[in-house]
């Protein structure tokens, strides 16, 4: 998971100082000299960093700090405020023209994932109700104008292309063609090269002239660490980048390109990309990045992704179902369903507050493969048996077992779990509606 070792060194480090009562400038010149390992470690730029803990520790040595009551503390929320302003103190949304259509360009060297990154940047426009078109510039890979092709019918985005001809031409054709056909988003996925070399900046460049894009993104890998800043650099030198979207945030990143990619370019991280499916793509917010690597937690994007996936109606429905015993395996499989859509488990536990210690603990516990054959089994049922688990004789469990790659030992552990769960969660709704009546906790929505 991403910034897991620098998340880990700079909780240490906070550790140390909250047990202190009173903190001096001898411990404060301690703790910062861990921040600036943990920081190069994690492959930060060394001038980013040299700046970062130079600030923090002007401001950590001042008379509010060292003379307050909890001075550990005071230092954790100035290294909170700096860490946000280095990755760009609050989102920077996508620009939208007034006049349609809005033209994206997407730049990126070859294997940073850009024509899959586009497709989701398209998916994410039609969820705010925009109406994109994808455009195959990239005429040089093999497959590519394909592969675009695949992925916008997976999405449901037309793809404008015109085969092997001119890049520039068809960036300018794109335009009205979406204009005649009601596109108010145009996203041209460019070329892209091994490495960055003048003919590959020369067409970037003719295609800026020809169709003057309102924003040119550049898509960068997460896990090339320096060399990611240091192409955003390059880029950004040529062609006057606006954002840059990072892809494999999700992977087994050290952090540093988040953490220097606006201090040194200038340019704001727009998007990131937290998995290969094709929802997957985020809208970047340092101020949570920034909590979640000081492992205060993530709340507010743990609430988003809830709720772009449980319906208030649905979610109304289910405590209904709770209260009055009506809850069936049925409804357990779609809650279930819809909770592994909004990310790997483990991610999400992630984002609440005061759970990396105990995600540490917990790991090899957290099997998402378990989920799944959870959900094998529920599926290997009828619906008859979904709705009503007590006619499940021996006979029904050993096809449902053979069914789902299972044994009957899981199966009947599945049904005893549910059945706990489905009185644990009657007992929990009722406490919340009491409580509700008299003022004091609002009725509970359970997600499962």
């Amino acid at each position: 998971m991403a910034f897991e070792g620098l998340s880990d060194r700079l909780q240490e480090v906070f550790r140390k100082l909250r047990g202190k009562g009173k903190i001096s400038e001898d411990d404060v010149k301690v703790a910062m000299r861990e921040v600036r390992l943990a920081l190069l470690e994690a492959d930060v730029n060394y001038k980013v960093v040299k700046k970062f803990v130079a600030t923090v520790s002007d401001r950590a040595i001042g008379q509010e700090v060292l003379q307050s009551v909890t001075p550990g503390q005071q230092i954790v929320k100035i290294v909170y405020d700096e860490m946000s302003n280095l990755m760009g103190e609050s989102e920077n949304k996508l620009l939208m023209s007034s006049k349609p259509p809005t033209v994206f360009m997407a730049v990126g060297l070859q294997g940073a994932g850009k024509t899959t990154t586009v497709a989701k940047l398209a998916k994410s426009l039609i969820k705010l109700g925009r109406r994109p078109l994808l455009v195959a510039c990239d005429v040089y890979r093999p497959a590519a104008i394909k592969q675009l092709q695949v992925l916008g019918e997976q999405v449901g985005v037309p793809v404008f292309s015109q085969g092997q001809v001119n890049p520039v031409d068809i960036a300018r054709d794109s335009l009205e063609f979406a204009r005649m056909n009601n596109r108010d988003v145009v996203i041209i996925d460019t070329a892209g090269r091994l490495h960055i070399n003048e003919e590959l900046m020369g067409e970037l460049k003719q295609i800026k002239t020809s169709v003057e894009p309102h924003e040119i993104l550049l898509v960068v890998d997460a896990m090339t660490g320096q060399d990611a800043v240091n192409v955003a650099e390059a880029f950004n030198n040529d062609l006057g980048l606006t954002g840059v979207i990072l892809t494999k945030l999700d992977g087994d990143t050290r952090g540093g390109a988040a953490l220097s990619v606006k201090a040194v370019t200038g340019c704001p991280i727009k998007m990131v990309g937290m998995g290969e499916k094709l929802d997957a793509l985020e809208t970047f917010h340092p101020e949570r990045m920034a909590s979640r690597i000081l492992g205060m937690g993530d709340i507010l994007t743990l609430v988003e992704k809830a709720q772009s996936s449980f319906d208030q109606k649905q979610a109304k429905e289910m405590e209904r179902k709770i209260r009055q015993q009506e809850f069936t395996l049925e409804d357990f499989l779609e809650q279930m369903q819809k909770v592994r859509s909004m990310g790997p488990l483990e991610d999400l536990l992630g984002m609440i507050p005061g759970m990396g210690k105990q995600m540490k603990a917990m790991k090899g516990e957290i099997d998402e493969k378990e989920l799944g054959h959870v959900e094998a089994i529920i599926k290997s049922m009828t619906l008859e048996e979904r709705r009503n688990p007590v006619i499940l004789n021996g006979s029904r469990k050993k096809r449902i077992a053979r069914g789902s790659g299972t044994k009957v030992q899981e199966v009947n552990r599945l049904l005893k779990q549910f059945e706990d769960s489905r009185k644990l969660m009657k007992q929990f709704a009722d406490m919340g509606g009491k409580k509700g009546k008299r003022g004091g906790m609002p009725n509970m929505k359970l997600p499962f």
